[in-house]
């Protein structure tokens, strides 16, 4: 594994810089809603027009084909870029890093003619339907049902933490199809289309002041069979490459923009000065804890290299994405925690500082990190007895 780019990745990050220069735009992305929809397919049609959407995306497909290395560059000089707003963020996510790239593995050849175009193009947004009230970190409890009649599925039940479900066209739904079944083997990996009737959806308001979340209900929704991607009572095994991805490569654009975070930490504590005029940074501790933060978002990148080069050899991203997604979710609040105690009392404010950004903020959603895309406790678990190939734990 060689962590040094070559003359051609080199090159694929000038051209990268140059066309971020001239095409970036400079308006703040609208909070929510509608307005917000609107400008993340608008920034998905300006990349696919200028020929950079889908990097890494197969050229069959409609992508450039290019490597996950070259998708890190490209992360890499958006955040460089200083935007002013992030690609983790877009509700054009789910579409683009593992709704895609799930059908591209699993799904027909009409799924893939039918629903991958569209999401390069930036003409619809995707949401994950995965999480219940009562199955979160344990996915194969789900109990929402989808019973089988004629040639359509009859879906009834709840999903919870659906980002953007309020502007999605589209939803990767998981199903139970067989209650008989043993949890793992009773699943079914469906593609829902948001309009259909008897889809109710509820926005939630998080402590951040986010409202990216929601409820989803389903009423005897009726889904067509030809939606179902894989094989029925298939869906876990589907959902796992869907978890994959996103346990891998799709958490890249997260990691360059904490590296980010890092340096614009390290700006703040040499601007600012603690009760007695001495600037952050001149700290011990501080300055400490910087460092460490600086050496750990390159121990991240690294880890995340070694994982693109394994990809590169299997195919597939493997069990090993969980070592990457637990340390990320964990350094992700540590570092935010060290914003706030840099920042002082400045750090209440829930509106951006002197114009230098908003900290209090995405320090709330931090604590989201260790949650999210399954819990850091499952993410060990996974390393253990899948990497390691330590005993499960007693149930």
């Amino acid at each position: 594994m060689d962590l040094e780019f070559t003359k051609e990745e080199q090159e694929f990050r000038d051209q990268a810089r140059t066309w971020l220069r001239d095409h970036l735009p400079t308006e703040q992305r609208p909070a929510m809603g509608q307005p917000m929809r609107e400008f993340d397919l608008a920034w998905q049609r300006t990349l696919h027009e200028g020929g950079w959407a889908g990097i890494n995306w197969p050229t069959e497909f409609g992508g450039r084909g290019l490597t996950d290395i070259e998708q890190m560059i490209w992360y890499s000089e958006f955040a460089r870029a200083d935007p002013p707003f992030t690609l983790n963020n877009s509700c054009t996510f789910v579409g683009n890093n593992h709704g895609g790239p799930t059908i591209m593995a699993s799904g027909s050849d009409q799924q893939k003619a039918d629903y991958l175009p569209p999401i390069l193009r930036g003409e619809v947004v995707w949401c994950q339907g995965f999480s219940e009230p009562n199955s979160g970190s344990d996915l194969a409890s789900l109990s929402t049902k989808g019973v089988i009649d004629g040639d359509e599925l009859v879906v009834t039940g709840q999903k919870i933490w659906t980002s953007y479900a309020d502007v999605a066209d589209y939803q990767e739904l998981l199903v139970r199809t067989d209650p008989s079944a043993p949890k793992h083997k009773g699943i079914s990996w469906v593609i829902c289309d948001m309009k259909t009737p008897g889809i109710e959806v509820r926005t939630i308001d998080t402590m951040a002041h986010h409202t990216d979340f929601a409820e989803v209900f389903y009423d005897e929704v009726r889904i067509p069979l030809a939606n179902v991607v894989g094989e029925i009572n298939d869906g876990w095994r589907v959902a796992m490459s869907t978890l994959s991805f996103e346990r891998g490569t799709a958490f890249m654009a997260d990691q360059i923009e904490l590296a980010a975070t890092v340096e614009a930490l390290i700006g703040e504590a040499r601007n600012r000065t603690d009760a007695r005029g001495r600037a952050r940074i001149d700290d011990d501790e501080i300055a400490r804890r910087l460092a460490t933060a600086r050496a750990e978002v390159a121990a991240l990148r690294s880890m995340t290299v070694a994982g693109i080069s394994r990809t590169r050899r299997t195919g597939m991203p493997g069990p090993e994405g969980s070592m990457v997604r637990a340390f990320h979710g964990e350094l992700h609040q540590r570092v935010y925690q060290l914003g706030m105690d840099i920042l002082g009392t400045d750090a209440l404010a829930l509106t951006p500082i002197d114009g230098d950004g908003n900290w209090t903020g995405p320090y709330l959603q931090s604590f989201a990190y260790t949650i999210g895309g399954g819990t850091t406790d499952i993410q060990r678990n996974i390393v253990g007895e899948r990497v390691l190939g330590l005993p499960r734990p007693p149930r």
